[in-house]
Order: structure tokens, then sequence, then C-alpha cells
């Protein structure tokens, strides 16, 4: 026969696995939903990126950085962009390495641009009094150049090719049309 006892234990157990499981399957839903809004952001942080206004102030700012003239870059656009895009994976509402798909080349090329031959980031930041000025796009940047040392491993070299790149994208950014 059944003590009570053991069925009063047995019902409190069987409780609390059930509480306890439902709790793990709503841990593993929300983390889903995330990921899924961290996606859909990325797909549309990616067709701003490559709307028609987004394309004209990318061509503006990749001619200026080609040409070296700081003083004619009225529009920061491209860098408070990134600038954003920055802020919200540092917060983890992005998912970094879907950031780094979608956009880790043109990060690093206009940061590295912004910083070489001039450091024009600093030279905004001297001019706004703002220390923190593009202080995101810089902490993206790092975080962009870990994963490609990640994935390349042994063939990461940021030295030489780093800057060719950069002028490749700055190339064809200055050659985009607004479609």
């Amino acid at each position: 026969m059944f003590d009570l006892d053991d069925v009063t234990l047995w019902a409190a157990v069987a409780t609390w696995v059930l509480a306890v499981g439902t709790l793990l399957i709503l841990y593993w839903q929300t983390l889903q939903a995330a990921r899924l809004n961290s996606a859909n952001a990325v797909i549309t942080l990616r067709e701003r990126f490559d709307s028609p206004r987004m394309r004209r102030a990318r061509r503006h700012t990749s001619e200026r950085l080609l040409n070296n003239q700081l003083g004619d870059i009225t529009s920061l656009e491209v860098l408070t962009f990134f600038e954003l895009i920055g802020a919200q994976t540092k917060r983890k509402l992005l998912d970094e390495e879907m950031i780094w798909e979608a956009f880790g080349g043109w990060i690093t090329s206009y940061y590295r641009a912004m910083r070489t031959p001039v450091d024009r980031i600093q030279q905004l930041r001297d001019l706004s009094h703002d220390p923190l000025l593009f202080y995101k796009l810089e902490w993206l940047n790092d975080r962009i150049m870990k994963l490609d040392r990640r994935e390349l491993g042994d063939e990461y070299e940021p030295s030489v090719a780093a800057v060719e790149d950069t002028g490749l994208y700055l190339r064809r950014e200055a050659a985009l049309e607004a479609e």
C-alpha cells in the first residue's frame, strides 16, 4: 500500500521538477527570442546601411577620408551609425558575431581611416571637448578585430594588408551610387 507521507513527498518533488523544467524552457525561449530580435535588427540595420541616403553619406565620408580632408567631413552619419551599433552591441542587444558578419569590414576600414594617417577621432574629440566621442565605435572596432583574429588564427596580420583593405573599402565606398 501507499504511505501518505511518500505520496506527499513525491508530489512535492514532482512539482519542483515541473517548476524548474518550466523555468528552464522559459529561459531557453527568451534566449531564442533575443537572438531572433537581434537577427531582425541586424537585417534592418543592413537595409538602412544600404539606403540611398546612407549610400550618399558613405560616399561623401569616404571621398573626404581618401583625400585627407578632415575639415570637409561635414556629415558624421556613417560614424554615428557605427557608434549606435557599438552601443547596442556592448549592451548585448545585438549579437556581436552577426554585426561582425554584416559590417565587420566597413567598421574596421572606417575606423582605421579615421585614425590614420591623422587621428581624426581625437581631433573631433578635442574640437567638441568630448573625450567619449565615438568611444563605442572604438570598442566595436576592437571587438571586430578580436573576432577577426579568432577566426583567422595564424593568418591574421593586421598591418600592411589592413591598410590596403581600408583603401579598397574606401575606394568602393567613394564610387557608390545612391540608387
